[in-house]
């Protein structure tokens, strides 16, 4: 029924399927940034703290009886290391993106967003319709100029803490503009939790910024917190509003009581560990400026590649010495890119050397 348009996308270099690869290659690809997706003693600690519990699943949604202790602690847990008045945890990423978008942006309201906004604020922003204006990415001028220009009862910016294609930082400036004009400032900080800041706590540690009631932090749990799930972090009235208002809450599950669990312990591993995990994710940023003579703020290196066939041929060469990497593609990105993760528990010299055979097969 569908033969057509997936001929398309094989002939345009953009179909894409499920892969088992083989869990030996050196993974440069995942979002794991820290390692923990392989640490067996949080994972023990996770089932032990479960079966502290006579209700080992969620079983419903939040607001029917799907709310667990396990839930709870997290989000205090989360709230006060980051500085919050609350937390919510959320099934996923793309849910907490779905539920923030959709549920703050009410009539009379606009948003701004960056135009290299992940797909999932990019969904919520289109059930929006005219509420929604998109600025140039990380473009402090283009983002002033049309707050002067689309006034509403409330602003609402929703920028990134580190760009999950390109690797670079929200700027501090976009911080400032929406502190001086009074905006709310949703911060999607899924790829930098856990990779930024004195206490790898994120991009509001990083520049040293002091939360108040305009900040909504959101961030995933797959990533650097080597788990699965989401949480949200805000004012108390907002919390409370997205309990009662925001539709992927109300009407999911309860996101997983083992997920948060493993989450949790993860959390607090990386506090006690993160002077450990700021010297690797040091080192492995100042090996790629010297090696690509690039600025490497975070822990993505986007490389561009020349075509979509280019892009899957690195891949597949690279894959053949023992290292998966991600071969982005349209529409995903509007030029292909290899995207190599600097992930922690893969050794500097196993980075520079895959670096060294991108280097060598990136022209055709």
């Amino acid at each position: 029924m569908y033969e057509n348009e997936l001929k398309a996308l094989k002939k345009a270099g953009r179909f894409r399927e499920r892969k088992l690869y083989d869990d030996t290659l050196t993974d440069l690809a995942s979002n794991d940034y820290l390692g923990l997706s392989h640490n067996k003693k949080s994972f023990k600690k996770a089932v032990k703290l479960v079966n502290e519990y006579d209700t080992k699943t969620s079983k419903a949604s939040m607001l029917v009886n799907g709310y667990h202790p396990i839930h709870r602690i997290f989000e205090l847990e989360m709230a006060e290391q980051n500085g919050f008045e609350e937390g919510l945890v959320v099934g996923s990423g793309f849910l907490a993106n779905m539920a923030l978008i959709e549920a703050l942006v009410r009539k009379g309201d606009m948003l701004f967003m960056d135009e290299e906004y992940h797909a999932s604020g990019v969904m919520a922003a289109q059930l929006l319709s005219e509420r929604v204006v998109t600025f140039a990415h990380n473009d402090v001028e283009d983002l002033k100029a049309k707050l002067a220009q689309y006034p509403g009862k409330r602003q609402i910016i929703a920028v990134e803490g580190v760009y999950s294609m390109g690797g670079d930082l929200c700027k501090k400036e976009i911080f400032d503009l929406a502190d001086k004009t009074g905006a709310l400032l949703i911060v999607d900080e899924a790829h930098s939790a856990g990779v930024l800041g004195l206490h790898l706590l994120g991009i509001f540690e990083y520049y040293g910024i002091k939360i108040h009631e305009r900040h909504i932090k959101m961030g995933t749990l797959g990533k650097a917190y080597g788990s699965y799930g989401a949480y949200i972090l805000a004012s108390k009235s907002i919390i409370s509003f997205l309990v009662n208002r925001a539709k992927p809450i109300i009407y999911s599950t309860a996101p997983s009581v083992f997920d948060t669990a493993l989450a949790l312990v993860n959390i607090k591993h990386i506090r006690k560990n993160t002077e450990k995990y700021r010297k690797k994710i040091l080192e492995r940023q100042t090996y790629v400026q010297k090696q690509l003579n690039m600025p490497c703020e975070s822990l993505i290196v986007p490389i561009e590649m020349p075509s979509n066939a280019h892009a899957l041929f690195v891949q597949k060469g690279l894959m053949a010495q023992g290292y998966l990497v991600g071969a982005i593609r349209q529409p995903t990105v509007a030029q292909p890119i290899i995207r190599l993760i600097l992930n922690v528990a893969v050794p500097v010299k196993k980075i520079g050397h895959a670096l060294a055979l991108i280097s060598h097969n990136k022209v055709q």
